[in-house]
């Protein structure tokens, strides 16, 4: 009997030490419901994100360190330096990196500019460092007014979409009576 109780007190043992190596593996991560954040500078509005639920990496979790996820989708509206509202970008999962200062925008992702034109695609990019936008998949550009569409299998473009660059570039543009060029975003 002395043995068989030595036996059961070493599988309890081994069934602690389990529980105590499954809680190290465990991500550490803070969990915030219903978020909304206000980006400022210089008592200035830049920017608000929203999203149903986000969360935070800390250092002790595996090649997250200090990245902000949001699982269930993230909306980000900028203003332009009076307040108004200049983009918008929508997506069902989003991811900040925070040392390599990228943005990633994942599933659905529309991007909506304050005159009507639309981004359509299913990743997205913004370098924070460099300010610029860019992705390697389909893209679809709807212009204001629904006089063009465009389709690109990859783009870039600087943080307020004057200078976007496309690659295989094929739509139609409808020219107008005041302009015989598409513009896109202003």
């Amino acid at each position: 009997m002395i043995g068989i109780l030595l036996f059961f007190g070493c599988e309890n043992d081994i069934n602690e030490v389990n529980k105590i190596e499954n809680i190290q593996k465990e991500e550490a991560v803070d969990i915030s419901k219903d978020v909304k954040v206000i980006y400022s500078d210089s008592a200035i509005v830049k920017a608000q994100m929203t999203g149903p639920e986000m969360r935070i990496y800390h250092d002790t979790t595996q090649n997250k360190n200090s990245n902000y996820e949001f699982q269930k989708g993230i909306q980000i509206i900028f203003y332009d330096k009076n307040g108004i509202e200049s983009q918008r970008i929508k997506s069902d999962y989003g991811l900040q990196r925070a040392k390599e200062q990228i943005i990633e925008f994942k599933k659905n992702v529309v991007i909506t500019m304050a005159n009507g034109s639309i981004i359509r695609t299913e990743e997205f990019f913004y370098d924070q460092a460099n300010k610029r936008y860019y992705n390697s998949v389909p893209i679809t550009f709807e212009m204001k007014d629904g006089r063009g569409n465009f389709q690109g299998t990859s783009f870039t473009s600087d943080d307020s979409f004057n200078n976007i660059k496309a690659e295989n570039m094929n739509g139609f543009y409808v020219p107008s009576s005041t302009s015989m060029f598409p513009s896109f975003g202003n």
